[in-house]
């Protein structure tokens, strides 16, 4: 038996029924002959974070824009603490944890530039919308690759477009990591907010720490523990009745206290003007664009094609791009 072959009937033995088992997924778009080592989704993962898209996350804001200081959170370590509790999640129940960090990996691959700040701002301008999540499935399908995609398996990239809204995934380990992702961002924003002294501790409802405790790793263990003895044996990712109200509070206290916080939010309109000059310029002067948003361009649009360009933008590069295009440079006479 090859190593994959191996893997294979391991998982038709430990996994949980309730399982997506690598054999049994409904494969690529475009077929493709079996690796001899990983599995389908095994090799998903790799695909992810080889990818420029992933890559990028490094530098793209997670809340706090431009934040003094080398602790505060981006959408990179966002992923990987996202990764880390859904697979948790995944092992304890008996999932696959192959196709939970697949999913968890890829999530957020289409976020923009500043956060949900650039995501406001892009959906305003693009006809018919955008979404971050499914600028994801859009990364992975379409720009990934010099515009071949990474063809992806279909499990994997059901996760990803259905991690934050809407229907849920079709599989289990899609949806841990949508459950994983709230509990991620909630959590570790709280912890940037302290950092930068936009809220305090005793700030938190009491009632909320209470039930699901007093510090950061106390509260992440509350709720990843609660989902797994909640989702014994359903057929679904779950929450008790208590504590998924007791996060809805939590989450509700920090839209009510941060991500709306005149403080902690007040560059945000900035980089919005900024992007939005950009969008402007882009959509006024197409053959500046890149070469590989050029064929989109043609294919799909003007509007898609810039889209597509500064959603995949990084803060830095953002913020470089406009000041080449819009402030004026020092030149020296000699």
């Amino acid at each position: 038996m090859t190593p994959r072959e191996q893997r294979l009937a391991q998982e038709h033995t430990l996994l949980s029924p309730h399982a997506c088992r690598a054999d049994q997924s409904r494969g690529r778009e475009r077929p493709e002959e079996e690796c001899s080592i990983r599995t389908c989704f095994q090799r998903d993962i790799d695909r992810i974070v080889y990818s420029k898209a992933f890559r990028r996350l490094k530098h793209k804001t997670q809340v706090f824009l431009q934040p003094e200081g080398d602790h505060y959170r981006t959408r990179m370590t966002h992923t990987l603490e996202v990764n880390r509790i859904a697979r948790t999640i995944a092992r304890a129940l008996g999932l696959n944890e192959d196709l939970t960090e697949a999913i968890a990996l890829g999530h957020d691959l289409g976020h923009t530039p500043f956060g949900h700040a650039g995501e406001r701002l892009l959906n305003s301008l693009m006809p018919g919308g955008f979404a971050h999540y499914q600028q994801s499935l859009r990364v992975v399908d379409r720009l990934e690759k010099g515009g071949e995609g990474l063809n992806l398996t279909w499990e994997v990239r059901n996760g990803i477009v259905c991690h934050t809204k809407g229907q849920q995934a079709a599989t289990l380990e899609g949806q841990a990591v949508r459950l994983a992702d709230q509990i991620a961002y909630i959590n570790h924003d709280i912890e940037d907010a302290l950092r930068g002294k936009i809220i305090y501790p005793m700030d938190i409802p009491l009632s909320v720490s209470n039930l699901l405790g007093f510090t950061h790793s106390k509260r992440i263990s509350t709720l990843v523990e609660d989902v797994i003895t909640a989702s014994q044996g359903q057929d679904a990712i779950c929450q008790s009745p208590a504590i998924g109200e007791a996060m809805a509070t939590l989450r509700e206290f920090m839209f009510e206290s941060v991500y709306t916080n005149p403080v902690a939010k007040g560059e945000e309109s900035k980089a919005q003007d900024m992007l939005r000059r950009l969008f402007e310029y882009y959509r006024s002067n197409p053959d500046e664009l890149p070469d590989d948003f050029q064929d989109i361009r043609v294919k799909e649009g003007v509007d898609r094609a810039v889209c597509d360009y500064i959603a995949g933008m990084t803060d830095p590069f953002a913020i470089e791009q406009f000041s080449k295009l819009f402030i004026p440079m020092s030149w020296t006479v000699k």
